[in-house]
């Protein structure tokens, strides 16, 4: 044990004393908030020194008041019997006051003879009220001697001119000044009655590029964030503190955008839809649960195609049900999909076109109830479908040019009364699902350079917010705007970043915080807008969540092994004729020229192993051939077995009954007769 505790005691020397003590947190919640508060936190102002308080004081009569307690302008000044019995206690002689005439209800002689034991007590006349005592210390104001701080002046009611000042005077901090406009007035019952969540803002880092995704689970305790940089990153407000780290990230699909995700009603699952053909379903820990197939490009029906075929661009689980899926893909379909079956969709929705092609579909979305699909066309039409008995691809409502450019947001009221849509045409439309010949409002001047820009509701609908990008020659930044619905009009415009564009939002109910993505070519990031008295946990958990302190457990010592015969400097070095012969051995080193050959077999590579060839090695085991063949012609060696080969073919018996004779032409030459 004596050991134990002298390692321990040893390893803890080389850390501070206050290393590993967990100490209660010192910042206070406010000071925390402030610190998030949009525009960073501002000190709080020292209220400045009202003359007419200063003006309303009495004023000291004597020097000794200016030279010691009437320094200060902030505090009252002291009359001439207080000031004289104040330099009679840095004289040294407390007795000095007493015969200046301070007092003399208990009599000189009584109090002048004791001994002072303890602080000096103050004089009887003492008070801030008093302007010179008299003689006899007969006042009319001293009513005995004064516990506490003095009380304010007395306000002298005979007289106007010090009445109108004694009101400017101001005692405490300066009162705000009041409102007589109706504009302002106007403006704060328009903030109160809105009640939005903008006070205070978080920002959740990690992407390099912009953030064009977002989900927030339907219990607000995770946010999952997707990127132009290929990665998803997940955040949990339980687990984190307020270095607002995410917990996973990952890559679905190597060298595709993440375009949207989209958690399951039961928050256990989650869609990831990227710039491939196939979406991927995750568990809500972000490990993968299967990847949709892939339709085969050759068929030109696409619904004889098991998946989509090229890139999706926008998918969504059903509000209602945790098996089925939507999505879209620039292939011009929409597919139902059963997340049980990774293999085949459920249905494939062709849109209505007015000439035959592939047109792409931009986006969808399914409404509150999960019976109505909608849809956005690369034309600028919108189309919806009524899910019913029956129902094919033919849509229930088909609008032409609703926008002149493609389709990047379409959201629907609870109600199903009222449909949103956004576009790259730089406006937001408004319109009544009953009557869709026209939209009810358009708001332009909105900016939109970016196919995932969406639309999202307030928890109780009577606002919907969109998001803004940036343009080039613009000094604005990315927005966040919120229109009313009933009065359809723009309401507030809140400043996200002054470099970067708004794409995604979101207001989630049960939190009541506001979620919107942002970035540009070189950054990204997910912006919470909260407020600390309408807001409820998400960010004010994790915000207020101080990182925690490494203790002595959490610290690992790693042990460092000596051993002195393997370091270079304790080794043996060969001697130089053994490192020669080490050399020698190898052909590398030692550079050995290869060996000549000298016939077969010998002295060389080849033949090494009985001849090199499977021919050689069947013919010597044979007999055929022999060690001097080499050595013979090869026409002797060869005619000296034609007399065997007739007369028992060993190699020619299969053609002997088909074999014709070998009919030899004459010569004619006179040199070959001879």
């Amino acid at each position: 044990m004596e050991d134990e505790a002298e390692i321990y005691d040893g390893v803890r020397a080389q850390f501070p004393l206050t290393f590993g003590k967990q100490s209660k947190p010192q910042t206070s919640l406010e000071s925390v908030h402030s610190a998030t508060r949009r525009g960073g936190p501002a000190p709080r102002p020292a209220p400045a020194p009202d003359p007419a308080s200063s003006s309303s004081l009495p004023s000291t009569t004597s020097a000794a008041g200016d030279a010691g307690a009437g320094k200060s302008s902030g505090l009252p000044s002291l009359s001439s019997s207080s000031a004289a019995w104040l330099e009679g206690l840095r004289a040294g002689n407390p007795r000095a006051g007493r015969e200046a005439g301070i007092g003399s209800r208990g009599g000189d002689g009584e109090d002048g003879g004791r001994a002072m034991i303890g602080p000096p007590r103050p004089p009887p006349g003492f008070s801030a009220n008093d302007d010179g005592g008299d003689e006899d210390g007969e006042d009319d104001d001293d009513d005995g001697v004064m516990v506490g701080p003095p009380p304010p002046p007395p306000r002298n009611l005979g007289d106007d001119d010090d009445d109108e000042e004694e009101e400017e005077a101001m005692i405490g901090p300066p009162r705000p000044p009041v409102v007589d406009s109706d504009e302002e007035e106007e403006e704060e019952e328009e903030e109160n009655r809105y009640r939005l969540p903008l006070s205070n803002e978080i920002v959740l880092k990690g992407h390099n590029k912009i953030v064009s995704a977002l989900a927030v689970d339907p219990t607000g305790s995770r946010v999952l964030s997707g990127s132009y940089d290929y990665t998803v990153r997940m955040f949990d407000f339980q687990g984190m503190n307020s270095r607002l780290s995410s917990f996973r990230d990952f890559e679905p699909v190597e060298g595709h955008q993440v375009r949207n995700l989209s958690w399951s009603p039961t928050a256990d699952r989650f869609l990831c839809v990227t710039g491939s053909a196939q979406a991927k379903i995750y568990d809500r820990d972000g490990l993968t649960l299967g990847e949709f197939v892939k339709g085969d490009m050759y068929i030109r029906d696409l619904k004889n195609t098991k998946g989509h075929i090229t890139g999706l661009t926008w998918g969504e689980w059903h509000p209602k049900t945790k098996e089925t899926i939507l999505t879209s893909s620039e292939d011009g379909s929409l597919r139902i999909w059963d997340v049980n079956d990774f293999k085949s969709q459920k249905q494939v929705i062709k849109p209505k076109l007015a000439r035959p092609g592939r047109v792409p579909m931009t986006t969808c979305t399914w409404d509150r109830e999960g019976k109505c699909i909608a849809g956005g066309i690369g034309d600028g039409s919108i189309q919806i479908w009524n899910l019913k008995p029956g129902w094919g691809s033919r849509p229930d409502i088909h609008v032409e040019q609703a926008h002149s450019d493609d389709i990047t947001g379409l959201k629907f009221s609870s109600d199903g009364k009222i449909l949103l849509t956004r576009s790259f045409d730089d406006s937001l439309k408004v319109w009544d699902l009953r009557l869709m010949k026209n939209p009810l409002k358009v708001f332009e001047d909105l900016p939109n350079h970016y196919a995932q820009t969406n639309i999202a509701f307030s928890p109780d609908e009577q606002l919907f917010l969109t998001g803004t990008s940036v343009e080039r020659e613009s000094t604005i930044g990315g927005l966040l705007c919120f229109f009313d619905r009933s009065k359809l009009e723009l309401v507030s415009r809140i400043g996200i970043s002054p470099t970067c564009s708004v794409v995604q939002c979101a207001w989630h109910p049960r939190l009541n915080q506001i979620f919107a993505t942002s970035g540009d070519k070189s950054q990204g990031g997910t912006h919470v807008l909260y407020d600390p008295t309408l807001s409820e946990r998400g960010a004010l958990v994790c915000v207020a969540r101080a990182p925690r302190k490494k203790s002595v457990d959490d610290f690992e010592l790693k042990p460092v092994i000596h051993n002195p015969h393997a370091l270079p400097l304790f080794r043996d070095q060969p001697s130089r004729k053994r490192q020669r012969e080490k050399i020698l051995k190898d052909p590398l080193k030692s550079h050995k020229p290869e060996l000549p050959m000298n016939g077969p077999g010998h002295g060389g590579r080849v033949g090494a192993s009985k001849g090199s060839l499977l021919t050689q090695y069947l013919l010597k085991q044979g007999g055929m051939i022999k060690e001097t063949w080499m050595d013979e012609d090869p026409r002797e060696a060869i005619l000296k077995h034609a007399d065997a080969a007739e007369k028992n073919p060993k190699f020619t018996r299969a053609y002997a009954e088909t074999q014709p004779d070998p009919v030899f032409a004459k010569s004619d030459s006179e040199d070959e007769d001879k």
